[in-house]
């Protein structure tokens, strides 16, 4: 059934692909920051809508989610921009998608977030973690900790949300290597990196997945059909993640 959706972050690498798979049999919306991004979504099958994280209402925002059934949520500041922009996009931006679904009259969409894997309260080391995983995550977080800071802000904002259903999705470290269409799903280790274009896929199949509401589920390389490995935890429904 064709499903009516948004994609916040609209011109991002992941969200690009996201909209190649979805266009073609769904009405994909393609929110972007600038006018020159219009013919590249175009192309792709999705509809441009110009609208600013950092600058524009919740009111605007939310005028925009009206009737949608799903919005997803990859946007960031790519290390652009110091603390500042990155807490600016990262967290604040991603607060004002929460508040702006909230407000939305009648049904609400359905929110699929892109967040990190590791991302989680840094004194609270996950049960299923080894020495590797622990090495891998001490290293994050001394490259990028303002990054895993303002992420972690966001996801712990959202979890506490109740007025709409939402689902997290947590990618290893990305490449541009093409995607093989399987992967380690779950709560799984840190040490191995996943394609985009996997990532994509995941997104894609998480579209229809009301089912996996509350959950925050963890994406890296391995070898198990990314279908299957969705099925497979969502049925567990593991919703302890951030620590």
């Amino acid at each position: 059934m064709s499903k009516k959706v948004t994609i916040i972050g609209g011109h991002g690498n992941v969200s690009m692909r996201l909209a190649k798979l979805l266009g073609s049999s769904h009405s994909v919306t393609s929110i972007i920051r600038s006018s020159s991004q219009e013919q590249e979504i175009k192309d792709l099958s999705a509809n441009p809508l110009v609208l600013s994280l950092e600058d524009d209402s919740v009111a605007e925002f939310s005028k925009a989610f009206k009737g949608q059934d799903v919005v997803y949520f990859s946007a960031g500041a790519g290390g652009k921009g110091g603390e500042e922009r990155t807490k600016k996009v990262d967290y604040e931006g991603a607060v004002k998608i929460f508040d702006a679904i909230e407000a939305v009259e009648g049904p609400k969409p359905l929110l699929i977030l892109v967040s990190a894997i590791d991302v989680r309260d840094p004194e609270k080391i996950p049960a299923h973690y080894n020495e590797e995983d622990i090495a891998v995550s001490e290293r994050v977080r001394k490259a990028i900790p303002v990054y895993m800071k303002w992420k972690y802000e966001a996801d712990k904002n959202l979890v506490k949300r109740t007025a709409f259903k939402w689902v997290i999705l947590r990618p290893g470290g990305l490449t541009n290597e093409p995607g093989v269409g399987t992967a380690s799903v779950g709560r799984t280790h840190l040490g191995k990196t996943i394609s985009r274009d996997d990532v994509a896929l995941a997104l894609s199949l998480l579209l229809n997945r009301e089912d996996a509401a509350g959950l925050a589920i963890d994406l890296v390389g391995g070898d198990t059909p990314i279908q299957e490995g969705l099925d497979a935890f969502i049925k567990k429904g593991e919703t302890d993640f951030l620590g």
